[in-house]
């Protein structure tokens, strides 16, 4: 990721070459923003927001290349083993949380496709795994329906 590719002004991030080459663009939350910041500050990189760091986080600003996955999965892995976590976490696992996360928070099934640069919508839906917020969330959401209808025996009022 280019420091170019976040657009604070807007509040969201370019992402390029994704899902089927393509590019696209999504939500920056302000939380994720203020880190993004801090994090850039440690290594100052005039280009990259995530610089290799193969030589070392003291030569990070001179890195010639961005991180590459792998980069990105030891440092996944270090978090993990430095927070004692007994899972495995990988890059695409937290794809599916951020996923899970954000259905349970409401957001529409669409738009959750549209961010994650998927074309089907089926590939979509095995992102999404039903958890028990999701299924209390559909309970509540019926529920406040049915309520609008006042539905009584013998007939709608």
């Amino acid at each position: 990721m280019r420091l170019g590719d976040i657009d604070a002004t807007r509040m969201r991030v370019h992402i390029r070459k994704g899902k089927r080459n393509k590019d696209r663009f999504v939500p920056l939350p302000e939380n994720a923003l203020r880190v993004l910041r801090a994090f850039w500050c440690v290594h100052r990189h005039q280009q990259f927001l995530f610089p290799s760091r193969k030589r070392g986080l003291r030569y990070a600003a001179e890195a010639l290349s961005p991180m590459d996955r792998g980069g990105a999965q030891a440092a996944i892995t270090a978090v993990v083993r430095e927070l004692n976590l007994k899972k495995r976490i990988s890059c695409h696992s937290l794809r599916h949380s951020y996923a899970t996360h954000l259905l349970e928070a409401g957001v529409d099934l669409l738009e959750l496709q549209r961010i994650l640069g998927h074309v089907s919508i089926l590939t979509t839906a095995r992102y999404t795994h039903l958890t028990a917020v999701t299924e209390h969330n559909s309970f509540t959401q019926i529920n406040q329906l049915m309520d609008r209808f006042d539905i009584q025996w013998g007939g709608v009022r």
